[in-house]
């Protein structure tokens, strides 16, 4: 597996550390002697000579060497916080990296990420208490022998009663281990609809669902307390268990000794000694029970963490290719979304240079933001190669792709920032004169300027203080920031008025004007209204692609069926036909009313088709 060497690997950085905490556990778990010794020599040496003075001089060692344990102690757990700090930053990057490119597939941004949480989880049990159970149990032995050279009953009562605690931690573990998985599980859920409901509280608000949501979550809550009560039930049982038992062993051997005692088989400094010294002995186990639910997470996380990284791999370093021009290709494209089995898109091919864009058209669920993702590099075809100056997507680096191929998703996301540091990319040196260009190229410039602050504007998660055309304007110039090659743009029009369509289009017919190669996604046909060439998907397979007029013509002599409509006649498809080559000519009134020209001719004529035999105009099947 990958991903357990790279544990592995983050653990072994601080091997020398763990050899620190080993050798100062060695002074720390001898000078735990002190305590049975001092009483020893009190009770046997003291006590029966009457000497204050011996008393004194005993007294001040004791108090040196507590005190040298007390640091020593201090230090070791100084020393297990930094090796759990340094475990955590070595796989920080690595982890949210991970999980980052894992978010891609449908069904794991469904999921509660638990990467990070895996990952700290890991990092709270190496910090805390439950190491120094593994770095004490080898003194156990030590301990155990001291106790039977007092005497072998002791001996053994002090063996009987480890291996008692032994079996207590094996059914701990045992017992513990669904109900905590359970918990822990029941927990994800409920913090994960919780987020739902608060990022969605618009939706939540407006239709008056917000009494039957905190129903729900009260339930999922219910749940977790409930799978939260058993599990401490199972861990707490037991954890009590041994610190009750532990205590009555060591007043078992004070009363064993004392009949020793009696019988003057041993002292009675020794009856004192062997009982300190069986509760250090069994100290360790008992620390084991008690953070047993932190050691247990921790596994789990490290099982997860493991599985985690194996499935995504770091990224290969890649050679620097130079600056693209434009020269966008897909070469049979069929894209399988991640997580799923058919295939979304099927066979898609087509070709543009710089200087032209393509409109992509076809009704819902036809594959244009599939297909968009594909180009973007967000998903990686299943079939055929996609490619960017000959170049295939995959032999660029994410950063580098990033730069060449601006990209505006169909769901738009801002994140906490200002306007720049969005339209920046959240880039740590922002290029201010690129934000503004990249912003009047956008048409958003004007619109930035009126925003309480401009670009220094605040913008809250999900940019919810904006709205949903302020929004999609800002990702546009997000995705122009840079003068990237190549412009894949999904829907960039669903929430724009006609304003916001204008400065659209206009920054379309910008982008090919400068060289640059687009790709626009449209379902509304204003959007390709800047376009020279059209690409029609239906249920993901290419029916039509070439020039936009040839295509739009095509597409009403072979197509003419209306989107959820009866058959148009002939009639009407000859005059619609006409009606296209009207719209795709330059109007004299201006580019907002050939667009409405062209939405009303779209609206009677792009529309999902049956499928026909191979016609010309680089169309496939």
């Amino acid at each position: 597996m990958i991903g357990r060497p790279e544990l592995r690997g983050a653990l072994g950085a601080s091997r020398a550390l763990f050899v620190n905490v080993g050798l100062f556990s060695v002074f720390v778990n001898l000078l735990m002697l002190t305590g049975p010794i001092f009483m020893l020599q009190v009770y046997d040496r003291v006590l029966a000579s009457g000497s204050e003075a011996t008393l004194a001089t005993l007294f001040l060692l004791i108090t040196a060497l507590f005190g040298l344990m007390g640091v020593l102690d201090f230090a070791r757990t100084r020393v297990l916080a930094r090796v759990g700090a340094r475990f955590q930053a070595l796989l920080d990057r690595r982890v949210f990296e991970a999980v980052l490119r894992r978010s891609i597939s449908p069904d794991e941004r469904g999921r509660h990420a638990s990467g990070m949480r895996d990952l700290e989880a890991i990092q709270r049990a190496l910090s805390g208490p439950a190491p120094f159970a593994f770095f004490d149990a080898p003194f156990a032995p030590l301990f155990l022998a001291a106790i039977f050279l007092f005497h072998w009953s002791l001996g053994l009562l002090a063996i009987c009663g480890g291996l008692v605690l032994f079996v207590i931690a094996l059914l701990n573990e045992r017992r513990s281990r669904e109900p905590m998985m359970a918990a822990a599980e029941a927990s994800a859920r409920s913090e994960g609809f919780a987020e739902t409901l608060r990022r969605e509280g618009e939706t939540v608000q407006g239709l008056g669902m917000r009494g039957a949501a905190i129903a729900r979550w009260g339930k999922l809550r219910d749940d977790t307390l409930g799978a939260q009560i058993a599990a401490s039930d199972a861990t707490g049982g037991y954890a009590i268990t041994s610190k009750t038992l532990r205590f009555y062993l060591q007043s078992a051997m004070l009363g064993l000794g004392a009949l020793l005692a009696i019988e003057q088989i041993i002292s009675p400094g020794m009856m004192i000694a062997a009982s300190i010294l069986m509760g250090r002995a069994l100290a360790p186990v008992e620390q084991a029970i008690a953070q047993w639910s932190v050691m247990q997470r921790a596994f789990k996380g490290w099982t997860s963490l493991a599985e985690l990284l194996e499935k995504t791999p770091p990224p290969e370093s890649r050679t620097e290719l130079p600056t693209p021009h434009g020269h966008l290709e897909a070469q049979g494209v069929t894209v399988v979304a991640p997580g799923a089995t058919a295939p979304t898109i099927r066979n898609v091919s087509f070709k543009i240079g710089p200087g032209q864009a393509l409109g992509v058209i076809g009704p819902s669920a036809s594959g244009k933001s599939t297909l968009a993702k594909a180009l973007a590099g967000v998903w990686r075809p299943y079939a055929g190669a996609i490619r960017l100056d000959g170049a295939a997507l995959d032999q660029f680096e994410d950063d580098a792709r990033g730069r060449h191929i601006g990209y505006l998703p169909q769901e738009v996301a801002l994140f906490d920032g200002t306007v720049a540091e969005n339209i920046a990319r959240m880039a740590e040196q922002v290029d201010d004169a690129a934000v503004v260009l990249a912003a009047q190229r956008a048409g958003a410039h004007e619109m930035i300027l009126n925003l309480p602050k401009g670009y220094d504007t605040m913008i809250g998660p999900g940019g919810g203080n904006l709205s949903g055309g302020q929004r999609q304007r800002l990702a546009l110039a997000r995705a122009l920031y840079g003068d990237p090659a190549v412009v894949i743009l999904d829907e960039p029009n669903s929430n724009l008025d006609a304003q916001g369509e204008q400065a659209l289009v206009a920054a379309i017919a910008d982008l090919r004007k400068r060289g640059r190669a687009a790709v626009v996604m449209a379902h509304r046909p204003s959007a390709i209204s800047a376009c020279d060439m059209l690409l029609m998907l239906e249920k993901g397979a290419p029916r039509a692609f070439g020039p936009k007029d040839q295509v739009l013509r095509e597409t009403t002599a072979n197509y003419p069926q209306l989107v959820g409509g009866a058959p148009a006649q002939p009639a009407q498809s000859a005059q619609s036909a006409q009606s296209a080559q009207s719209a795709a000519k330059p109007s004299a009134q201006g580019p907002v009313q050939a667009t409405a020209r062209l939405g009303e001719s779209m609206t009677a004529r792009v529309a999902p088709v049956a499928p026909g035999p191979s016609r010309p105009g680089g169309q496939a099947e």
